[in-house]
């Protein structure tokens, strides 16, 4: 059996189902307890073996990109202060896969447009295509 080592994540949409808070926030960012939805996804994925993720976004959506990358200034700030813990847990994030982030060309409507944007980056290998806002939970079989 292939093992299956990339993943699209669609998160161009634009949230109109969640306004307003979405206005100002990628729906994608909206927390779900202590974490973003699109981190769940994530973590997910690299559950599965993905070590890949092209994530196809639109405007206003730096907020994901920054999500997923580190920031030293933040970690040195937490270190200073003693909470290492919470520092670790942020480099975490970032090491948790090799992000690509595309931004989508065209407007967000069907479902097929973010594959055919990370088209390029996928060739003819097997991968995952996910909603950045959609997760499901349960057990492995």
């Amino acid at each position: 059996m292939t093992k299956v080592r990339k993943a699209v994540i669609a998160a161009a949409g634009m949230g109109t189902r969640f306004l307003p808070q979405t206005k100002a926030m990628p729906k994608e960012m909206l927390p779900i307890i202590d974490k973003p939805v699109i981190q769940i996804v994530v973590e997910g994925l690299v559950e599965a073996g993905v070590e890949d993720i092209i994530i196809v976004t639109g405007p206003t959506k730096r907020a994901i990109e920054d999500h997923f990358d580190r920031s030293l200034e933040l970690e040195d700030e937490l270190a200073e202060k003693g909470k290492n813990e919470i520092a670790d847990q942020l480099k975490a994030i970032a090491k948790m896969a090799n992000f690509v982030y595309i931004r989508q060309k065209g407007s967000p409507k069907g479902n097929a447009r973010p594959i055919l944007n990370a088209s390029h980056m996928l060739g003819s290998e097997p991968f995952f295509f996910f909603f950045a806002d959609d997760f499901f939970t349960g057990e492995h079989s």
